[in-house]
């Protein structure tokens, strides 16, 4: 049981900065203090060093000499980058989610547009975040490639913070919705063209919208 705790609350530090971060209340270029972190979440100062250095890996926060441990804010030109890797591997994915995957696979991402409406009824962004995460890395692991599924988890941490930004808008809430039903009806219909067109058509009204954001 000692074994297993400390990993349990570097898992729980983690989790609750890199929220913190995503939902915009760590700010990009905030310095994060260890010592009132450890207090806010009533969680020794090692986990939160491990929670952090983690998080540096990721890309989230990075440390200056002398100074301390930033948010790291993410350029423009990051952002266009990472979201034409995202047009390179994520209609990929759906083509190959649309020939690959189970109808118990498709049925739980079904739920998870469900869920959506649901949220979005009451406009709750970080519920609407955590599930369209969901969703495209429902059709990440339907697609049957680990790998394309680690890279395209990687891209959505990197551009998570982003999420939650575009997601603040009412009218790209409900565009959302709608490019989601189209693509859950590429991979319902079994056809991958559809799937693929379809998802580059969301990650394109993604780029446009974020963009416009920033």
């Amino acid at each position: 049981m000692n074994q297993l705790e400390p990993r349990s609350l570097r898992d729980r530090a983690y989790d609750e900065i890199k929220r913190r971060i995503i939902t915009l209340d760590f700010k990009p270029g905030a310095y994060l203090n260890e010592a009132q972190i450890s207090e806010e979440l009533s969680i020794g100062r090692t986990p939160v060093h491990q929670a952090l250095d983690r998080l540096m890996i990721e890309g989230m926060v990075e440390v200056i000499p002398r100074k301390g441990v930033l948010v790291r804010s993410v350029s423009l030109d990051e952002v266009r980058n990472l979201i034409e890797v995202r047009l390179i591997n994520e209609p990929h994915a759906a083509g190959l989610a649309a020939e690959k995957a189970t109808d118990a696979q498709l049925d739980r991402l079904q739920a998870v547009l469900d869920q959506s409406d649901a949220a979005r009824a009451v406009r709750d962004i970080e519920a609407l975040m955590n599930l369209d995460r969901a969703f495209h890395q429902g059709i990440a692991r339907a697609a049957g490639n680990e790998v394309l599924t680690d890279v395209i988890s990687t891209l959505q941490d990197r551009l998570s913070r982003f999420w939650f930004i575009s997601l603040s808008a009412d009218d790209q809430i409900d565009r959302v919705d709608d490019e989601h039903a189209r693509v859950m009806e590429g991979l319902r219909s079994r056809d991958p063209a559809v799937a693929r067109a379809a998802m580059s058509h969301h990650i394109d009204s993604f780029r446009a919208n974020i963009l416009a954001t920033l």
